[in-house]
């Protein structure tokens, strides 16, 4: 592991107010960033729970055609409650989440702070496949366009969507890219090989592996083919899927992505699993080739607020940005907050090791 330069929390669930009423926020994470006019913008996944809830049910928001927000009281005795985060059917196997996520915009001055004048944009949900809340955006600039992938969650499963903006004041949505069940997208800032090219991570239902990253390529960003699984990009087993944005350095494109690390023997009260981040390099020219990769994880949860949250044991990397000799790598840290740390730029280069022979998908 290398070390941090400065880790500085950003934004927490006390910093934000909820969209509606009968909300309560309890995550701010897993942030998209760019740089736009000398400032840093962060579209931060914004989650709320149910303020009404009732002994013996628990609460399942959504929204309706309209818009307008329910909640569903599901009773406790037919789900299954062991994850914090949804509830499954105990006969149907049906799943529902226990919040609704929307996309909230921030701005920070120095990449290291949030202007507390500005106000932020809300994105809220929209339409039959955003149901359950959308959340996860990657931030990658094309041009003079920003495009912003994200997930979006309905009883109609898990598949990532696109935007675009020019200021992050105004959007245009168009659609779904990837259907369900899809997640982790993150776009290269220029096209490779005559064609856009994507990071994705397909989550299969029939379990002959475990999630892992995916090349895809297009002509327009919309319609996505060429499906080709990173095999080189496996670290020990582990589910892993796509971080930050690649960024082109003179070495590759360095790609920072997260890797889930289970502990299935741990004792009953200790975690079960924490999410690391991981480094490697693709060839500049073909990210099909993988050409560095780091031998241990870049970043373990260790500050506190990592360590202990709403999913304790969490740092999940999704956006980065170069300041001098540095690169700020923004995350979610345990499904909670929004974080920002420091990584000396050579030193981050260095650990991603050359391949004695460069890999390739």
């Amino acid at each position: 592991m290398i070390d941090r330069t400065f880790t500085h929390r950003l934004i927490s669930p006390a910093d934000v107010s909820p969209s509606r009423e009968g909300l309560r926020v309890v995550g701010v994470f897993n942030p998209g960033v760019a740089e736009l006019n000398g400032e840093v913008v962060i579209v931060a996944r914004v989650v709320e729970q149910p303020t009404d809830t009732q002994p013996g049910f628990v609460a399942s928001p959504r929204l309706d055609e309209h818009g307008t927000l329910l909640v569903d009281h599901l009773a406790e005795d037919e789900y299954d409650l062991s994850d914090r985060r949804t509830v499954l059917h105990k006969t149907t196997a049906a799943k529902r989440l226990r919040f609704i996520s929307h996309l909230r915009v921030f701005r920070s001055p120095d990449g290291k702070s949030i202007d507390p004048s500005a106000e932020p944009t809300a994105l809220l949900p929209q339409g039959p496949y955003e149901t359950y809340g959308i959340e996860d955006p990657r931030v990658t600039q094309l041009g003079d366009l920003f495009y912003i992938t994200y997930v979006a969650v309905s009883p109609r499963g898990v598949c990532t969507c696109l935007m675009s903006t020019t200021d992050f004041v105004t959007f245009h949505r168009h659609g779904i890219i990837l259907p369900p069940d899809n997640k982790d997208v993150v776009l290269f800032p220029e096209k490779l090989l005559g064609d856009y090219v994507a990071i994705h991570r397909p989550m299969p239902a029939i379990k002959f592996a475990e999630p892992a990253m995916w090349l895809s390529r297009s002509q327009n960003l919309l319609h996505w083919g060429a499906h080709e699984r990173m095999d080189a990009a496996d670290v020990g087993g582990l589910s892993i899927g796509g971080g930050t944005p690649p960024v082109r350095t003179r070495d590759g494109w360095l790609i920072i992505y997260h890797a889930k690390r289970n502990f299935p023997d741990a004792p009953d009260g200790e975690k079960r699993f924490e999410y690391v981040a991981h480094a490697m390099l693709l060839h500049p020219d073909n990210p099909r080739q993988v050409v560095g990769m780091a031998s241990m994880p870049i970043m373990l949860p260790a500050e506190p607020f990592e360590t202990h949250g709403f999913v304790d044991g969490v740092v999940f990397p999704t956006g980065i940005v170069e300041r001098d000799d540095e690169f700020y790598v923004y995350y979610g840290a345990a499904d909670e907050h929004v974080a920002v740390c420091g990584f000396d730029r050579r030193g981050l280069l260095a650990v991603c090791e050359p391949l004695e022979q460069s890999a390739a998908v």
